[in-house]
């Protein structure tokens, strides 16, 4: 990144520390270093993104799953620490879920609404921007800072993301802040801002394990090519940045390590309870080939995630699809099935093991939606999802689904040409410079982040398109390098080819941005009319400018690509307009090539158009969707009778029940903050408890009462007998299997609810 010169370092006035100090206490002055128009445009971009991720705010919704384990981190400093999906902490996420502590303190000062969830990622979002401006302004000038800024502001996903509770904001805002940091080190050569670096990087691990990793290359390139210092030093000064930003990065996954394992939860994801195992297999190198890291719940059959029949809501479509017989619907209880050996098919509605936790559920009075139903199709628009369970995403399993999936070129992919020429022409034109160039180096660091993580995000199917958002500060970077650039060679170009490059680009933005508008008539039929028109005014009205404007003074004495300003102007001849038509031919430009994700990122205004806390999605849909989730965390009427019934029943148990899935525990845990004892975590198939722990739990009055998912009212009639399980079993089927033939079946009537035995239900047991 550079340290290029700037006004404030060439400046003989003397009292420009003065005005630095009077401009601090004046957040809308800009310091004496920057144009007297930067900050206040800098601020008027910032508010632009708080009204775009805050305006739906209100309604942005729960990703259930994770609304779950932050409703319980507010309940309990241990769920807190461990990132627990329950109060009493007896199991973690499937994933380290860092990203809720911002959550879970907004939650525990504001109360637990969808509001108080989803503040911290609006902060994460304009502090993203913020910094986005402050690096691109050091390495470009404050013209390009603006633009990147800008950019970020209205890269789609990034619309849709910053307005939701989920994980990616924070990873994005810590990737942003340690670019932010190692700028300041690599042309500097300081150690201190390195170590920030990796310092940040390791609290976007805390959010989204290794995908923060992603920019270390970046990093590690540009330092080690840049930094103006002798080679021994830099390597050196990475390896100490290195290990801050592993201590960092592993301190979670060393605190499950060496605490003891009856005193902290299972770790979810895994059959080893192996922090280690969960991380770096369940959601890391065994994406890519199962079975890869030993002990990850990659499900039977070498299937990652199979066995628990559905996508985790961080974006697992691909990791299985559903298995098991539907859940039995209301009427006489079916009695268990299975077979002598293997895993074996539940008792009616047992979520643990074949269906797995998505599975749709209904409190006694049949009227809750479960929590995770996975669905593809838009949304009904009543907070419901379509039954259907997700396949990955069109395309997803292709190397080019960045460039021909519309799915995902819509929301990240519009300006993937401004993007490529600003790299390749940057890297081209400072060929020859010396090593520590930092405009070079810049180049070199976004161009290495953006083609790593597209490499990453075309090498394995996933879809959530918020992964997308890791690309969305390169991209903004390198388009705002290069529209600064072309516009600066454009206006100092006095005559031949260096007069076209920037129409030439303009056109085919405008060309690429038709090309993907074409899908998408319906939702915005001025879009191609405007970027045509736009274009072709630019193309004109540059060409007639560059005829009557030309550089002043000989080649190359004006300010360097990397400051914060370009060559003067002089205009000569009769035709003094020229210089005007020349900006209004880049204002033309400019609107042939951001006209798109403008018109897609200001869609999120409208609810309809703004994705939901499940998937980041900016613009008409396109065929996706995801676990709604309740909307309200109030419980039913009937859930509220059951309830009642539990509490004036259960004396001192220590778990006001256990559910047979963490969907059905759900309710319980966000409505009242219980110590709902979740079985199976989120696949269905975690060992959290063994039935011989279970039924000690029983034996000694810690648990009296367990909800089954899928069974019918008690009827009266002699219960059969269940079936033998096999060894390998799920502990959560045998948990079931034991319930429903050892516990007393506790019909609906007795706590006041009748049912009309339609759809699959919720059947309580007392076991002690």
């Amino acid at each position: 990144m550079a340290t290029s010169t700037t006004e404030s370092d060439t400046s003989t006035v003397p009292d420009s520390d003065a005005r630095l100090s009077r401009s601090r206490r004046h957040v809308w002055r800009s310091p004496s270093d920057q144009p007297v128009w930067a900050r206040p445009a800098l601020l008027g971009i910032a508010a632009l993104a708080a009204l775009l991720y805050a305006w739906n705010i209100t309604e942005s919704g729960y990703a259930s799953y994770y609304s779950v384990a932050a409703r319980s981190m507010t309940v309990s400093w241990k769920a807190f620490l461990f990132t627990a999906l329950d109060p009493s902490a007896t199991i973690t996420l499937d994933k380290i879920g860092g990203f809720l502590w911002p959550q879970a303190l907004s939650a525990r000062v504001f109360g637990f609404h969808a509001w108080a969830l989803t503040l911290p990622q609006c902060v994460e979002g304009v502090v993203s921007v913020l910094v986005m401006y402050r690096v691109v302004r050091r390495w470009q000038g404050p013209a390009a800072g603006l633009l990147a800024a800008g950019s970020l502001t209205l890269t789609p996903v990034a619309a849709s993301m910053f307005g939701h509770a989920m994980l990616d904001g924070m990873v994005v805002m810590c990737l942003t802040l340690a670019a932010d940091q190692y700028q300041k080190a690599v042309g500097t050569a300081r150690l201190r801002p390195l170590m920030f670096s990796g310092l940040w990087i390791g609290l976007g691990f805390q959010a989204k394990m290794m995908e923060a990793w992603i920019i270390v290359p970046a990093l590690l390139v540009g330092y080690l090519v840049a930094a103006p210092i002798d080679l021994r030093r830099r390597a050196g000064h990475l390896l100490a940045a290195g290990a801050v930003m592993l201590a960092v990065s592993l301190s979670w996954v060393a605190m499950m390590t060496f605490t003891p394992q009856d005193a902290r939860p299972y770790v979810d994801g895994t059959t080893n309870n192996s922090a280690f195992s969960m991380v770096f297999g369940y959601n890391g190198f065994n994406r890519f080939e199962p079975g890869l890291i030993s002990g990850a719940d990659d499900g039977p059959s070498g299937d990652p995630g199979s066995g628990g029949g559905g996508p985790a809501p961080e974006g697992r479509s691909d990791r299985g699809e559903e298995g098991g017989g539907p859940n039995s619907g209301g009427g006489e209880a079916a009695p268990p099935s299975g077979t002598a050996s293997g895993p074996a098919a539940p008792p009616p509605g047992a979520a643990g093991g074949s269906r797995g936790p998505n599975t749709a559920t209904q409190g006694p009075d049949q009227a809750t939606q479960g929590p995770d139903q996975a669905t593809r199709g838009p949304s009904t628009g009543d907070g419901d999802a379509s039954p259907e369970t997700v396949a990955p995403a069109p395309g997803s399993g292709g190397w080019l689904k960045l460039l021909r999936d519309d799915l995902y070129t819509v929301q990240i992919g519009w300006l993937f040409p401004l993007a490529l020429f600003g790299l390749i022409a940057g890297l081209i034109r400072h060929r020859s410079g010396p090593r520590t160039d930092q405009a070079r180096a810049g180049y070199l660091m976004w161009g290495v982040w953006l083609a790593m993580t597209a490499g990453v995000l075309s090498s394995f199917s996933f879809a959530h398109i918020a992964y997308l958002a890791s690309l969305a500060p390169a991209i903004a970077a390198l388009s705002a390098a290069g529209t600064v650039a072309l516009w600066r060679a454009h206006r100092t170009a006095s005559a031949g080819w260096r007069l076209w490059p920037l129409p030439a680009v303009i056109v085919a933005e405008a060309a690429w941005t038709i090309h993907l508008a074409s899908d998408h008539t319906d939702f915005a039929p001025w879009l191609i009319p405007v970027v045509s028109a736009a274009a072709l005014i630019a193309v004109v009205a540059l060409g007639l400018a560059a005829r009557d404007v030309r550089i002043g003074g000989p080649r190359g004495d004006g300010p360097s690509e990397g400051g914060p300003q370009a060559g003067g102007l002089r205009v000569t001849g009769p035709y003094v307009g020229g210089v005007g038509l020349g900006v209004a031919g880049l204002l033309a430009g400019c609107v042939a090539m951001f006209a798109a994700p403008t018109a897609w990122s200001l869609s999120v205004l409208d609810e309809r158009y703004a994705g939901s806390a499940f998937e980041a999605h900016a613009g008409p849909p396109v065929g996706i969707g995801g676990p709604g989730g309740p909307e309200s965390t109030s419980l039913t009427a009937a859930q509220r009778r059951l309830l009642a019934y539990v509490e004036r029943n259960n004396g001192d148990a220590e778990f006001t029940l256990s559910a047979d899935s963490w969907s059905t525990a759900a309710p319980f845990i966000q409505a009242e903050g219980l110590p709902v004892l979740p079985l199976g975590g989120y696949s269905g198939t975690a060992r959290s408890v063994t039935l011989a722990e279970y039924k000690h739990l029983v034996a000694k009055g810690r648990l009296r009462f367990a909800l089954l998912s899928g069974l019918g009212p008690a009827t009266g009639d002699p219960r059969p007998d269940p079936p033998a399980l096999g060894k390998d079993a799920p502990e959560t089927l045998k948990i079931n299997s034991w319930v429903y033939s050892t516990c007393t079946e506790i019909a609906p009537r007795t706590y006041g609810v009748t049912t009309s035995g339609k759809g699959p239900m919720l059947t309580l047991f007392r076991c002690a």
